[in-house]
């Protein structure tokens, strides 16, 4: 399907992107992840019903909207900018319209996404590049704790993974990598249209 069929059935408004600024300089610009590429990503990687998902930098909800379509996942997007924020409230209440089973499964924070609490069942935790290493890092490290205070498996989806994500990632933490999906239309022009899974073998 195309973006705007997409658009359509899910019955929201998550087209546009905004061009790099430096009014904030550790923050990446809005740029949701294509529908092709989430539809390649999941022909290989599954979630289920269970499973809880948090989208850092989710801006106006595209991710969280797909994901509980297709899986009946529950997901959480977190978004620093309160446009885009209120942009997730009002995609929500269209999908909710449409599809009632989003109603309790999804849900929106706005707030610096270093500062959100990791809960115990949080298991599963989106990245596309949305900010610089120093945030990324501080979350990780947030994610980390709340793992060693609730043991439990979880997984780090990376799409289009900086260089520094990844030497911090490898070299810094206990994380593993699981599994590299290419897209492979794209990869041929740009090494970095992937997406890389870790975990961390101990909990597996």
């Amino acid at each position: 399907m195309t973006e705007k069929e997409y658009e359509k059935l899910l019955n929201i408004d998550t087209l546009g992107e905004e061009l790099w600024s430096e009014k904030v300089r550790h923050y990446h610009p809005y740029q949701a992840t294509s529908y092709e590429c989430l539809d390649e990503l999941f022909k290989i990687y599954s979630l289920n019903e269970d499973d809880f998902i948090v989208d850092f930098g989710c801006g106006k909800g595209r991710l969280n909207f797909y994901i509980n379509y297709r899986f009946n996942s529950n997901v959480v997007g977190i978004e620093m900018e309160e446009k885009y924020y209120k942009e997730c409230i009002k995609n929500k209440e269209a999908y909710v319209s449409e599809h009632k089973k989003g109603k309790e499964k999804i849900e929106f924070k706005c707030c610096y996404a270093q500062d959100y609490e990791i809960k115990s069942k949080d298991n599963r935790f989106y990245f596309f590049n949305p900010f610089s290493v120093q945030i990324f890092r501080k979350i990780v490290e947030n994610i980390l704790d709340s793992v060693y205070k609730s043991e439990r498996y979880i997984e780090l989806i990376l799409y289009y993974p900086s260089d520094d994500y990844i030497y911090y990632i490898e070299n810094e933490t206990p994380f593993m990598l699981k599994e590299e999906i290419q897209l492979e239309k794209l990869y041929k022009k740009d090494v970095n249209e992937r997406f890389l899974v870790y975990n961390i073998p101990y909990y597996a």
